[in-house]
Order: structure tokens, then C-alpha cells, then sequence
């Protein structure tokens, strides 16, 4: 093609125009606000469901994770069920500061008994539950820490229903929520760190479900030594 003067100022022309369109309020190169809008929402929403820090201890398929002595545990419909024995099921870490929350349900009616172990130390030789520490479940004492002068809980759950504990423990500090509302709070929890557990003792306290396990780690978890 022959550039004429004509030519030349028509090209000059045309490109000015484009230039001046593209300046205009609104104008953009690329996809459509709307798309960009989407993605960034998108991004936020799987942002705000994984940012909240907990991680699932039972993954209510298996009992990966979970060390079980002297006892029975299944899974059943995604939840972790005690089923017989006299014995403790744990996690196969040990956890410093956290905040754990789950859900139990008693299946016996009456004169159930079982507990959530917390900085709990490994079974010594011919035991079943660790000494210490251990937030009852048993009927009327569900809450309470086996043994404490001041952790103590009554009322707050409901037999025979699925009730939520949320456990924070930080340093030498503990405290405990049932059902949302809070039971105790204590400063005398030592040591800093150990297992997380289930006391099973299904023969005179019956069985029981739990499901929605999941911490918060402050600190990182560690594997214990063999």
C-alpha cells in the first residue's frame, strides 16, 4: 500500500480516536467487570472457609490419626463411635496451646460415663486412662474436670442430644464453653502440652458418639517419640 499524505492523516486519525476512546471513564482492556467481580468473590468466599484455622482431627471416614489401646472404635455415618472396652482412644499427636471443639452424644439413657482427655500423658503399664486431664461426661458431672477444686460444670448439657464443647487451652490456662455458654475457666493446667483424647469405658458407662472434631493449633503440634 502507497502512504499518501491523505492516507497518513487518516491513520494518525483513527489511532487518536482509539487512544481517546480507551481514556474514557469505564472503558478497560480485558473481560468484563462483572467477570472480575465473580473471581475476586469466588476467591474471598474460599478464602473465608479455609481462614478460620481449625483442621479436622477425625475426618469421619477413618480412625487415621487416632491411637486406639485396649478398646473398640468404629465409624459409623461419619462419626466416631466408642464401642466397647475398657480403654483410651487418642490422637497420635501431642498438642500445646489449641482450641478444640467437638460434638457427643450419650447413647446409654441412664448412668452414662465416658470424658474428653486434654495435656494428657501416655498410659503407663496395666491402665486404661491416663491421671489427668479429664472433662467428665458422665451423667449430672458432664463439663466438670475429673479431680479440680474449681472446674466444675452442671446443667449445661442435654442427655441424650448432641452437645458442643469448645476447649481453649493457652499456656497454663484452660477454659471450657458447653452449648455455647461458658462452664469454667482455670490457670493451674500444667503441663504445657500432651494428647488429646476419649476415655472409653462402655461396659458400665455406655456407648457414645462423637463427630465434628477439629483444632486450632497455636502452637505446633508435635510427634511424639517412640
Amino acid at each position: 500500500m502507497r502512504l499518501t499524505r491523505t492516507t497518513t492523516w487518516s491513520l494518525v486519525t483513527l489511532l487518536t480516536a482509539a487512544a481517546a476512546a480507551l481514556a474514557l471513564p469505564g472503558s478497560r482492556i480485558g473481560p468484563p467487570a462483572s467477570y472480575a467481580a465473580e473471581a475476586d468473590a469466588g476467591k474471598d468466599a474460599k478464602d473465608d472457609k479455609a481462614g478460620d484455622g481449625f483442621v479436622p482431627l477425625f475426618d469421619g471416614k477413618t480412625l487415621n490419626g487416632w491411637v486406639v489401646t485396649r478398646c473398640k472404635a468404629e465409624v459409623e455415618d461419619g462419626k466416631l463411635v466408642i464401642v466397647d472396652g475398657n480403654g483410651f482412644v487418642r490422637t497420635d499427636k501431642i498438642y500445646g496451646d489449641y482450641v478444640l471443639e467437638l460434638d457427643w452424644k450419650n447413647r446409654k439413657a441412664e448412668k452414662y460415663d465416658s470424658g474428653i482427655y486434654f495435656r494428657s500423658d501416655k498410659l503407663k503399664p496395666g491402665k486404661s486412662w491416663p491421671d489427668k486431664y479429664q472433662i467428665n461426661l458422665q451423667q449430672g458431672q458432664e463439663g466438670t474436670i475429673v479431680g479440680h477444686k474449681t472446674a466444675k460444670a452442671a446443667g449445661l448439657a442435654k442427655s441424650g442430644e448432641w452437645n458442643h464443647f469448645k476447649l481453649t487451652c493457652v499456656g497454663k490456662t484452660a477454659s471450657l464453653e458447653v452449648n455455647g455458654k461458658p462452664a469454667w475457666k482455670v490457670d493451674d493446667i500444667e503441663p504445657a502440652q500432651g494428647f488429646i483424647g476419649i476415655q472409653v469405658e462402655v461396659p458400665g458407662g455406655g456407648q457414645f458418639e462423637f463427630r465434628n472434631i477439629r483444632i486450632k493449633p497455636l502452637t505446633p503440634p508435635v510427634t511424639p517419640e517412640e
